[in-house]
């Protein structure tokens, strides 16, 4: 009866049960966190008015900020020291100035987005804004006319062109200087960083010198997908090359071993585990490129009405379009000017969205199509099994 008893007792979830066993959660947010972090912000708030206002002779509202921050984290560390041991003090000053470092960097980011959402919200309410083009448009026109649809077609021509020169030349590279190495690998390494260094205006000098002036390359969206494509190139190999570095060495002798080859290793081991870590590398790249201005200047030059033909003629960019509008003398370009500063910003979304999209997790992680897949699978054989066994036991009666 005693030995029973126990067992009941251990199979109704004692500790003994592994079964049993959950995850212990820390509550990471407390009144006690809350209150030192509320109290060292107020000190620090009043002890720097007293430093600004009656002590030094400081001014300015950045300078008050900056020097409230500084005391805010000493405020801080000293309530914490009446409270916890030095390596608690130490852990917490860490994580709430890197907690505040990153609100601080999506408050400037949502200022920025919402800043020129506003400004161009005259321009941005009226659908043919992005359909439109400046080609019938004039200085008096009103703000209903003209828009940035031929600006928004030269930037995706040229940003493709661009991407699909240097992405597979940058990715090749990355693989060269990670896996295969050799006397040549030193040489392109200093090239890289050397074009990393490089103004962006550099690409298009060269592009013009070598392409337009001497070979007699038209001016053109392909001209400036060019220059585009020389100042994304060490970008994504640079990038690209770090991350095939950190994919651990395990996974190639595990392939090595198996009795793959070098190249099957690194197509059908290496690229997919890097997956998400080549796709940022992408999207870094290409939210370069996006944004420039002087390249597509000297390549492309700037058209006011649509061109879908980046091989021949001239033709614009959203950045170029920007430029042009905001260094106008009529005010109603400049909110043209921040409506096309948003159109870009949310290109730049899509882009980001889609490449995270294609590239999944972190390196090695199943996406979410994959883990379906799988369980969808499991759940198959599960079936598969339960069937089985069910014509056995009849077979057997």
């Amino acid at each position: 009866m005693t030995a029973g008893t126990e067992t009941t007792q251990v199979t109704a979830g004692q500790p003994d049960d592994p079964t049993a066993d959950e995850p212990l959660r820390l509550r990471r947010v407390t009144a006690e966190g809350m209150l030192t972090v509320g109290g060292a912000a107020v000190a620090a708030l009043a002890l720097d008015w007293v430093l600004y206002e009656r002590v030094l002779p400081f001014s300015g509202v950045l300078g008050f900020w900056l020097c409230w921050y500084g005391l805010f984290l000493l405020c801080y560390a000293a309530i914490g020291a009446l409270q916890w041991d030095r390596l608690a003090v130490r852990d917490r000053v860490v994580s709430v100035a890197l907690t505040t470092a990153g609100l601080l960097a999506t408050a400037l980011v949502i200022d920025q987005v919402a800043y020129t959402l506003v400004k161009g919200s005259t321009v941005v309410k009226h659908l043919s804004f992005f359909t439109q083009s400046m080609a019938d448009t004039a200085a008096l026109s009103p703000l209903s006319s003209g828009g940035i649809g031929h600006a928004l077609v030269g930037t995706v021509e040229q940003l493709t062109l661009a991407t699909a020169v240097s992405v597979p030349l940058g990715i090749a590279a990355a693989i060269y200087l990670s896996e295969v190495g050799g006397r040549a690998a030193r040489p392109i390494k200093t090239l890289v960083d050397a074009m990393t260094a490089l103004p962006d205006v550099i690409a298009g000098l060269f592009v013009l010198a070598s392409l337009i002036l001497a070979l007699g390359l038209p001016k053109s969206g392909f001209a400036a997908a060019l220059a585009l494509g020389v100042t994304m190139l060490p970008i994504v190999t640079r990038a690209s090359e770090t991350v095939l570095r950190i994919v651990p060495g395990t996974l190639r002798e595990a392939s090595y071993a198996l009795g793959g080859s070098q190249w099957r290793t690194v197509l059908m081991v290496v690229l997919p585990t890097a997956r998400s870590g080549l796709a940022t590398a992408v999207v870094l790249a290409m939210a370069r490129g996006i944004g420039e201005t002087a390249p597509v200047l000297l390549t492309a030059g700037y058209a006011i009405g649509y061109n879908w033909n980046p091989f021949n003629g001239w033709q614009t960019s959203l950045p170029l379009f920007i430029y042009y509008n905001i260094t106008s003398p009529v005010t109603d370009n400049h909110y043209r000017a921040f409506g096309g500063g948003f159109a870009l910003i949310i290109l730049v979304l899509v882009l980001f969205t889609i490449a995270r999209r294609i590239g999944g997790g972190a390196p090695g992680e199943l996406t979410r199509r994959q883990r379906r897949q799988i369980e969808r699978q499991t759940a198959a054989q599960a079936r598969a099994a339960a069937q089985a066994r069910t014509a056995t036991g009849k077979a057997g009666r």
